[in-house]
């Protein structure tokens, strides 16, 4: 694929000083809607994407049938019966949702991720420490598509870059919105789709993305997503802290627990923290590996 140039090379500035102020504000419990300046450009046309797609191993692809109800079991959806080049190439048309996942894996979408991700670096790193484990999804959904109700272990920015969707948000760490023995069995290696429950629709929070903007999710910060009436391209920019490896290990440690007849007190969200079951939870996983 080609490099970017022009309008779209890497140096200009995506995320811009009150963009920054924002995030600086929110990072890292609360979802908020930013702005940013990410024009169209080669690696985010819809053939781009679609070779992208063939290129990515397998793991590293997702698509499904767009027209899904909110709270669907990850063992229940369909296949939506085409490749992921014609799924994203026909994306008008084919009533699909499709993920790329773990897109730093080719050098081009590497240097646009860490491009924009060090626009906010210093931000981040002085309320979480060290940024870890950058990684880059790109979402292309048909009309109406909905992704359903789930959380994500990562802290993440999704930019909105063609297309309308509104993602609902619900705060993160409330066990109404996720019971803690759901984080315990996802961070033991379960399925990351929720229980959804219709009145907990009156308590989330609508978010209205369109070019231009983009928002802010927490770790574990459940939501679900529901496309426009036009075809969707967004892409989503992620990472990892020394607090959010803490958080899953704490979990995962607690899962353990509670499979043991004990009913542990679940992690703190920031800034406690959760070094001790943490260690635990390592010490035993290299014991039991």
């Amino acid at each position: 694929m080609n490099q970017i140039s022009g309008q779209n090379d890497f140096q200009s500035q995506i995320f811009g000083e009150q963009t920054r102020q924002n995030f600086d504000s929110c990072y890292p419990e609360q979802a908020r809607l930013l702005d940013h300046a990410m024009a169209s450009h080669e690696l985010l046309t819809l053939d781009a994407l679609a070779q992208l797609g063939e290129a990515l191993p397998a793991k590293s692809v997702e698509y499904n049938p767009g027209n899904l109800p909110v709270g669907i079991k990850p063992e229940d959806v369909p296949d939506n019966g085409m490749t992921i080049g014609d799924t994203i190439r026909m994306i008008d048309q084919s009533s699909s949702w499709a993920v790329l996942k773990n897109i730093e894996q080719m050098p081009e979408y590497e240097a646009l991720l860490l491009s924009l991700l060090a626009e906010i670096r210093p931000i981040l790193e002085a309320k979480t420490g060290k940024m870890l484990m950058p990684q880059g999804f790109i979402f292309v959904s048909s009309p109406d598509a909905v992704t359903p109700y789930h959380f994500d272990p990562e802290h993440n920015i999704l930019l909105q870059l063609r297309g309308e969707k509104w993602m609902t948000t619900f705060p993160a760490g409330e066990t109404r919105f996720a019971a803690d023995e759901i984080h315990e069995g996802y961070h033991l290696g379960g399925p990351r789709n929720l229980v959804w429950q219709d009145d907990f629709a009156a308590d989330g929070t609508r978010h209205h993305l369109t070019p231009g903007k983009a928002i802010f999710v927490p770790v574990m910060a459940p939501h679900h997503v529901k496309n426009g009436p036009e075809p969707s391209i967004s892409l989503s920019i992620t990472w990892r802290s020394d607090w959010s490896f803490e958080e899953a290990d704490a979990r995962a440690f607690n899962g353990w627990l509670r499979k043991r007849g004990i009913t542990p007190k679940a992690p703190g969200r920031f800034p406690a923290r959760s070094k001790a079951k943490a260690f635990a939870w390592r010490v035993l996983r290299k014991i039991t590996s």
